[in-house]
């Protein structure tokens, strides 16, 4: 199996592209078709429901039906991959979406259900060309920042050895809820305050007082749909610099929006610590689905630090 870039647990497909224009990389997002699509607002599932139940449904592959076949003539006990549906509960507090100003996170946003329906399928198929490789996954620590109702925690805990979710402090009760709706005690996920603007204000001595990067560090950070306002931009860039070792992945994925925002977004990862970060975009092809479809409204990124050579 080919790959753009295999890196860790990362599999970039061919046809991802290094990242080295903000420019360029504008407009080339602007023209795909997704991105003219109609406008879907701001993003969220439903800000009218206080609990929601979001069902997964999970395929098998396409080539599962006729390899199992072949199989079974040799083998009585070949198993196929069946069909599968994850459902999950969860709370949303839609009375601070409209009384806390700038609090967006308390309710579940589109790009999170896509995401982690594009994730879970891949996942569950056992595809050989998973963004994230399925023999390592299971081994790896996520962190993610602006986890929000904390979808994503209970949707990719059960993958992976350790899920640390992060937010402000007046979104934690919300996620701890959501986790207990879904798990019981005893389970990998570890909520953490973990505010962008406040870390970014402080000084590098005293960040660790605030928040300590963990340790070992995360393998995956990830930062799903939390790029939409210009002012939150330097302090999510400083985290993203701040949380991240040499040896981890940051995945970004985001809806294309605001063309001057996502512009303002990437000229900044590209210059973040002197320009040491390494930024792909996630390639696609006639045969991609969910979040990587040509027509998708979404753009995915993987990005490392302390990389600044160009192959």
């Amino acid at each position: 199996m080919s790959f753009e870039v295999q890196r860790g647990l990362v599999q970039l497909p061919l046809g991802s592209e290094r990242v080295l224009d903000a420019d360029e990389e504008i407009f080339i997002l602007y023209s795909k078709s997704g991105a003219s699509s109609e406008h879907r607002g701001l993003g969220y599932l439903d800000s009218r429901s206080d609990t929601l139940t979001l069902s997964f449904e999970l395929k098998p592959p396409s080539w599962a039906t006729s390899a199992v076949t072949k199989s079974k003539r040799k083998s009585a006990t070949a198993r196929p991959i069946q069909e599968k549906t994850v459902e999950i509960q969860l709370a949303q507090d839609k009375t601070a979406l409209r009384s806390r100003t700038g609090d967006t996170g308390s309710v579940v946003w589109k790009a999170s259900i896509d995401f982690a329906q594009f994730v879970l399928q891949q996942q569950h198929a056992r595809s050989p060309t998973a963004i994230l490789d399925p023999t390592k996954l299971r081994d790896a620590r996520i962190l993610e920042l602006g986890s929000g109702t904390g979808l994503l925690s209970v949707a990719f805990s059960p993958l992976v050895l350790h899920y640390t979710a992060t937010d402000i402090q007046e979104l934690l009760p919300l996620i701890r809820k959501n986790v207990s709706l879904n798990f019981a005690p005893g389970h990998n996920v570890l909520v953490e305050e973990l505010n962008w603007q406040t870390l970014h204000s402080t000084s590098p001595s005293r960040r660790p007082q605030l928040f300590s990067p963990p340790s070992p560090p995360a393998d995956i950070v990830l930062i799903v749909d939390c790029i939409y306002h210009p002012a939150l931009l330097p302090s999510l860039l400083a985290a993203m610099d701040y949380v991240a070792a040499p040896s981890t992945a940051v995945v970004v994925v985001m809806e294309l929006r605001a063309e001057d925002v996502t512009r303002e977004f990437m000229e900044g990862w590209l210059v973040l610590g002197n320009g040491e970060w390494e930024v792909w975009r996630v390639g696609s092809d006639d045969s991609a689905e969910g979040v990587l479809a040509k027509d998708s409204p979404y753009v995915m990124w993987v990005g490392w630090k302390g990389r600044t050579d160009p192959n």
